[in-house]
């Protein structure tokens, strides 16, 4: 504590930031990590795993479902939705596991983002809460009208004035999805981390799924773990980190996708997944939220000056700790130390928190996602409550949420093997093939016509059997 408050002195009499994070000299390939120059002077570690195996050609089958929904936005931030086709609901009933259940919703009065509404339950009793949410849009209409009750109502309708939407957008279209192996030569996962991370907090995943044959790519943000860090708040802006997610997005995607983000990398995730929707075939979000549009608050401890947030920066540590984990041992401590967690400088810290602006990212940008997405939530998370991710499965149209009793925050960490076998069944689901519809055997017409005719003169119109009628 005193170091770091010497340290924070320099750094108010230097105008320096201190514990700049800085690249490895080497830009070459090493043990599977690269850097990656998105920039001129803007360097990204990543670690890229190939499978040493040869990768074998499979036809995917998989199956095909319906994404079709109308989103209605009012003036007043009031959104409705309406899915208007019945495939997804009635092919995603069950994940790998047979206990997750998708979001079946059919309409869905949501009001804005600022209003408390209540949650939606996990999957398990998510259809009471959808007939609730569905009753209550049929009664008080797209409008938000109350229901006529009497003729004093009826009389009075006919004055009340229904309000214009300001804004509809229709989704139609057909997805495909298929299962994800590791023998799949077309296949990618890409690992995002959030604020104070690194591509370390993946180490479980990566190498569980790289031994298992997939190919894995996990950048550091910048500022983060081994890349380089700017000393201008202009480079950590949301917009600023989105492209650098899309460059490298570029360089190591694959004809299919999957996208697995933590926390603040989940908005990264969802970007790409507007950006790219062809190639993003399905989705991860660990702990990411509720869907709402991304604004620095205005009174945060992140908005004190860096010296001080540096002086800081051991209380910052602690509180980190306890509320990221759900216990706060001495393992914990190590996963930390070891996963290079929450280790940033306090410049990296305070641009990364103060440039999180995003006003596209609201509920209407993620309703209009038609991949289908993994939610996991630690539930002893104390940064994101298990309402927001509620809200976020509420207004995805194809979602499975699945809540760890024994996690937190960094519930990647703190359960690995849970995550894991969540994660790699998510990737082995696909929809239920509809079973073909079976062919009547067809009789030869001249077959028929000639059993027509010998009915005819043999036997009396009376006597006529209803098939025979039936081909004539």
């Amino acid at each position: 504590m005193l170091t770091s408050f010497i340290e924070g002195l320099l750094c108010c009499l230097t105008s320096k930031s201190a514990n700049t994070v800085v690249p490895v000299e080497t830009s070459e390939p090493a043990d599977g990590y690269e850097f990656v120059e998105v920039k001129p002077g803007r360097v990204l570690r990543v670690r890229h795993i190939i499978p040493d195996r040869p990768m074998v050609e499979e036809p995917t089958q998989g199956g095909s479902v319906s994404c079709k929904r109308k989103i209605t936005v009012y003036r007043n931030g009031q959104l409705f939705i309406e899915n208007l086709g019945e495939t997804a609901s009635a092919e995603l009933k069950t994940c790998q596991n047979g206990e997750t259940e998708p979001n079946s919703t059919v309409e869905v009065e949501l009001t804005d983002c600022r209003n408390s509404s209540p949650p939606v339950s996990i999957p398990e009793s998510r259809s009471e809460s959808v007939t609730a949410g569905n009753n209550g849009a049929s009664e008080t209409g797209a409008a938000g009208e109350a229901p006529a009750t009497g003729p004093t109502d009826q009389s009075q309708q006919p004055r009340k004035r229904r309000r214009k939407p300001k804004r509809t957008v229709v989704i139609d279209c057909e997805r495909k999805i298929s299962a994800c192996k590791e023998t799949h030569s077309d296949l990618a996962l890409f690992f995002i981390h959030g604020v104070g991370g690194s591509l370390d907090i993946w180490g479980s995943q990566l190498d569980f799924f790289s031994r298992l044959g997939y190919e894995v790519i996990a950048p550091d943000l910048a500022g983060h773990g081994a890349s380089s860090a700017p000393q201008i708040a202009a480079a950590y802006t949301f917009y600023a980190l989105a492209e650098d997610m899309r460059l490298i997005f570029k360089r190591y995607a694959r004809r299919r996708n999957i996208l697995i983000g933590h926390s603040y990398g989940v908005s990264f995730c969802t970007f790409l997944a507007h950006e790219f929707p062809d190639q993003i075939h399905k989705m991860v979000m660990i702990n990411g939220g509720g869907p709402t549009a991304l604004e620095p608050s205005l009174c945060s401890i992140f908005n004190l000056p860096t010296c001080v947030l540096h002086c800081l920066s051991p209380l910052l540590a602690w509180s980190f700790l306890k509320a990221g984990f759900a216990r706060q041992g001495a393992k914990e401590k190590q996963l930390l130390k070891e996963n290079n967690a929450f280790n940033v400088s306090s410049f990296v810290l305070r641009a990364m928190m103060s440039g999180q602006y995003w006003p596209e990212g609201d509920e209407v940008y993620h309703a209009e996602l038609t991949v289908p997405i993994l939610l996991v939530h630690g539930m002893h998370d104390k940064f994101v409550p298990v309402e927001e991710d509620q809200r976020m499965a509420e207004i995805l149209l194809m979602a499975f949420l699945k809540v760890l009793e024994d996690g937190s925050h960094m519930v990647m960490m703190e359960c690995p093997e849970a995550v894991n076998t969540l994660l790699h069944e998510f990737l082995l689901w696909e929809p239920a093939t509809p079973p073909p519809p079976k062919k009547e055997p067809k009789t030869r017409p001249e077959t028929a016509k000639a059993h027509t005719d010998n009915t005819r003169a043999v036997t009396e119109p009376a006597k006529v059997r209803p098939a025979t009628a039936r081909q004539i």
